[in-house]
């Protein structure tokens, strides 16, 4: 195969660097390394001085070269097989996460300014129960006892984000640094490399200064890109001498559909049609940016990586002999992970985006998709900035075709022609979106595996929550999430999906964005109605502890065991959080009733004085 293509498209390669990467690809990707007649093609590939128009041509060889790295992904496949029983390779690297507005509290403490999740969440109705990130966690003040948490868990890395508006109150570097953002994220950092947990950390999760907002329109404005480099590259002057992983957004899809189509998180814009896909084009041109300035000024020094966080669900046809549904659920793929995706390793777009969307863009009456364009220089300038893949992923759906007419208006999820569905056998932890469908990350990471070569991936974020009110700290769904879904990573693993780390969603129970606090996603319970925000470990801190302690599951007793000491530990927690409402009371009386009491009686004091000092005169 690869000689015929050689043969057709050697005549294209009169350049000498295109030469040279032709050679270099096809070493690497071709079935045993390079034939006879790529050497040949080799000796015969001299510089040449050339016309200007053939590096076009270069630029689309190597694109091609690349989509025929990707092998087919076979839909028909069984990939729900039994538990497997073995470990992970050595140095796999064990976390857990958290972000910025979501646990460290401290809204307008320490010269902080406001960002669009603060302003947001204190608009009345934005937020379950109108409840904010106002104090959250208060991970603000506790670092110390945080990595305590993360000692107890044995990690090797902990992943979290940098507060944009924390270190830049308004927005640009060139008005302000406050050095006491600076020197909390110093303290953090440090301790962290002290107790040997690597930090990952996140540039962007969500909490964007609302001074840009206001000024610029936020994501909506392409000045965004420029803006977010400056923030970048001050945190890469500051901690890159210590922190080696960066990503630069997390999730862009929910920022750009939840944030500029539907409205359901901050800034809350509703956009249909159009605002989700601008705030991407933005998105997708500032990691790139991000990404070369590392690259060129950063990167020989510091020896770090940049990457990006994609979260995507997993969709299977409903019926896997269907094409229709075989194509809807590939759509799906590519609206969703695709999106983001695409541009950075294959150069652009995925075609049935622009397919989709330029022809309902054209039934609407409208002169150009309602989908940006890339550039040339822009194409060659994203792809390939990407040093990881950070994958998150919850949880799965079935996915069948179905028409949106255009008459219907313009929306990103009716520019899909899709339906999602679920399957009422699935569990169902309380949540109303998370179900528990393990095969379908398998499926997940070795389609990301076909779709983009088998990149490096970390597992960015994967997990489940509780409700709000569920107080039993004995979480055995939990568990068995972390044990069936971790199982099927390591089965992906074997089928060689390049898999080189996991973190588990997430470290403490947090603000849940829309949803406020009624969903739990910690391995550690945190009490919000107290002021102290104490952590309770639950029994899913003891299990995910000895995976990590194994690399993996070694065999059927000891998981038992696991299962055994997890319950057993969780009995004492939830005695220490029974007696929590008692410390609380306790701590009103002394903190509010007391200190009333004593009012009271000096005002009472000084009244009977006064009625004593009348009645003398």
């Amino acid at each position: 195969m690869f000689d015929e293509l050689l043969s057709e498209l050697e005549v294209f390669a009169l350049d000498a660097s295109c030469s040279q990467l032709m050679v270099s690809f096809c070493s690497r990707h071709a079935p045993s390394g390079l034939s006879p007649k790529m050497f040949s093609l080799q000796e015969r590939l001299q510089p040449r001085m050339l016309r200007r128009e053939t590096l076009r041509l270069c630029h689309t060889f190597t694109l091609l070269m690349c989509m025929s790295a990707s092998e087919d992904f076979d839909w028909t496949k069984n990939h729900r097989t039994s538990f497997y029983f073995g470990t992970f390779p050595t140095g796999f690297s064990w976390g857990a996460g958290s972000s910025a507005y979501q646990t460290e509290g401290a809204w307008n403490t320490d010269g902080k300014g406001m960002s669009i999740w603060d302003v947001f969440s204190h608009r009345k109705g934005n937020i379950l129960s109108n409840e904010t990130g106002d104090f959250s966690c208060e991970s603000y003040h506790k670092v110390k006892d945080d990595i305590g948490l993360m000692r107890e868990l044995k990690l090797n890395h902990y992943r979290f984000s940098i507060s944009w508006p924390r270190i830049l109150p308004r927005g640009t570097i060139s008005e302000h640094v406050n050095e006491k953002g600076i020197q909390f994220y110093n303290d953090l950092i440090n301790k962290l490399l002290d107790n040997k947990i690597t930090p990952m950390v996140t540039l962007y999760h969500w909490d964007l200064p609302q001074v840009l907002q206001e000024k610029y329109g936020g994501w909506q404005n392409v000045s965004m890109v420029d803006y977010f480099n400056d923030f970048a590259s001050l945190c890469f002057e500051r901690f890159g001498d210590r922190v080696k992983h960066w990503m630069t957004f997390n999730n862009p899809w929910s920022v750009a559909v939840e944030g500029y189509e539907t409205g359901e998180h901050a800034p809350g814009l509703k956009l249909k049609g159009t605002g989700a896909y601008r705030a991407a084009h933005h998105l997708i041109k500032a990691h790139a940016k991000v990404w070369h300035t590392y690259d060129t000024k950063w990167k020989s020094k510091q020896k770090g990586l940049v990457g990006i966080s994609l979260t995507a669900d997993w969709g299977e046809p409903v019926d896997t002999s269907n094409q229709g549904d075989i194509r809807a659920a590939e759509r799906y793929f590519q609206f969703y992970l695709g999106w983001f995706a695409g541009p950075l390793f294959h150069g652009d777009y995925p075609q049935v985006m622009k397919e989709y969307i330029g022809r309902k863009s054209g039934q609407q009456g409208l002169g150009a998709s309602r989908l940006p364009v890339f550039s040339a220089q822009e194409k060659t300038y994203i792809r390939g900035a990407c040093d990881f893949l950070g994958l998150g992923h919850f949880t799965t759906r079935y996915i069948t075709q179905k028409n949106y007419p255009s008459g219907l208006g313009d929306s990103y999820f009716a520019d899909r022609d899709l339906a999602e569905l679920v399957d009422p056998k699935w569990p169902d932890p309380g949540s109303e979106w998370l179900y528990s469908v393990p095969w379908g990350f398998r499926r997940f990471l070795n389609y990301v595996k076909s779709e983009y070569g088998n990149p490096m991936i970390y597992v960015t974020e994967n997990g489940v929550p509780e409700k709000k009110y569920c107080t039993d700290l004995c979480d055995a769904w939990r568990m068995q999430y972390y044990k069936d879904y971790i199982n099927e990573m390591l089965k992906a693993v074997r089928d060689g999906v390049n898999v080189k780390g996991y973190t588990a969603w997430s470290l403490l129970d947090s603000f849940e964005w829309d949803e406020g606090y009624s969903q739990r996603f910690g391995l550690f319970f945190v009490d919000f109605s107290n002021k102290n925000k104490p952590r309770y470990p639950k029994a899913s801190v003891q299990f995910y502890k000895r995976i990590i302690s194994s690399n993996g599951f070694p065999n059927q007793r000891e998981m038992e065991s696991w299962k055994r000491k997890a319950e057993e530990a969780c009995f004492s927690s939830n005695q220490l959080l029974a007696a929590d409402p008692l410390r609380g009371h306790m701590e009103m009386v002394s903190e509010i009733v007391v200190p009333t009491v004593c009012t009271l009686c000096v005002l009472l004091s000084a009244i009977f004085f006064m009625f004593l000092l009348r009645r003398r005169l």
